[in-house]
């Protein structure tokens, strides 16, 4: 039968039913975009307009089945937890310290109009202390003498602290061939003996005396007799202070080094080394630990400081040295 198909009201009804509400569903599920694809699924691919198409029941049911797949909920990252290094600890800058110690070892700062310098001291009450000069040799050496080691010094004495003494002719200086470990400066050592005697009678250098609760400088060796009632006689030079005021302005030795002292201040006696210094900033130091008089000794490759042990040092074998005994 020819002419157009004929449809019962019913299943048009059902077929536009259908339609309207797989294009509803399709945009509030998938926006314009989920729209687009159901208007042009039904375009031709050569065609320009819109002609809709029939739809199976079963396509329509998938459709309004679909369930939105949900947009997973990103997972947080967990913010890595920085490992702290530790600091390492800076070493903290040496404390200034003017005020010398009342008794036994310090290595300390102190500061002067010159800078600021390391002291390594020993201090010790003079009327408990007998300080005594001791001597590797027994009399007068004028060549290839002996010599010992500061520890050698204290030890046999039974001393508790040490420094070394004058200066004298190394034996490892090429110009000292022939008079080895000489020295011509006055001393007196723990056997009374004195050293260099008719050499220094009318002698300028400055010298210590120590006695039996006492220590004395003088400004010239000229000053001092021969007095044997005593511990002990030093010479050396410079005088750095004398009377609490420095004596010692300087002179044409730019050179820094260690600079072995003896000094006193009050009741207390003191022997030791400033590092890294002239001698005239020797006398600067001395004068800001308020010394009321100083010696400087030998220094260089002699130096050496003796406290339980060594404090500076060892040094190279000397002749004489300055010790601490009770």
């Amino acid at each position: 039968m020819s002419g157009k198909p004929k449809y019962s009201k019913g299943i048009v009804e059902l077929a536009t039913s259908a339609a309207v509400t797989l294009l509803f569903v399709s945009f509030v599920l998938f926006g314009s975009g989920g729209f687009k694809y159901i208007v042009n699924s039904s375009l031709s691919s050569d065609s320009k307009s819109y002609t809709p198409g029939p739809m199976s029941v079963e396509d329509s049911s998938k459709l309004l089945n679909l369930t939105p797949t949900p947009t997973p909920t990103p997972t947080a990252t967990a913010t890595p937890t920085s490992t702290s290094t530790p600091a390492t600890p800076s070493t903290p800058a040496p404390v200034v310290n003017n005020a010398p110690p009342g008794s036994g070892y310090n290595r300390q700062s102190v500061s002067t109009d010159a800078g600021v310098f390391t002291v390594s001291l020993i201090a010790s009450d003079i009327a408990s202390t007998r300080v005594i000069v001791d001597t590797a040799s027994t009399s007068d050496c004028g060549s290839n003498c002996p010599a010992l080691s500061l520890s050698d010094y204290v030890s046999r004495n039974g001393g508790f602290a040490g420094v070394n003494g004058t200066y004298f002719c190394p034996r490892d200086y090429a110009s000292c061939a022939g008079k080895e470990n000489t020295f011509d400066l006055l001393v007196m050592n723990k056997d009374k003996y004195y050293f260099n005697s008719g050499n220094n009678v009318y002698s300028g250098n400055p010298a210590v005396i120590f006695g039996n609760g006492y220590v004395r400088f003088v400004t010239a060796g000229s000053q001092w007799g021969r007095d044997t009632g005593v511990n002990g006689v030093i010479m050396n030079y410079p005088l750095l202070v004398f009377n609490s005021e420095i004596v010692f302005g300087g002179d044409d030795d730019p050179k820094k080094g260690s600079r072995s002292f003896v000094a006193t201040k009050g009741g207390t006696v003191y022997i030791g080394v400033v590092h890294s210094a002239t001698v005239a900033e020797s006398a600067r130091v001395m004068k800001a630990l308020g010394m009321e008089n100083a010696m400087n000794l030998d220094d260089g490759g002699s130096t050496a400081l003796w406290y339980g042990g060594y404090k500076v040092g060892p040094g190279r074998a000397i002749p004489n040295a300055i010790i601490f005994t009770k």
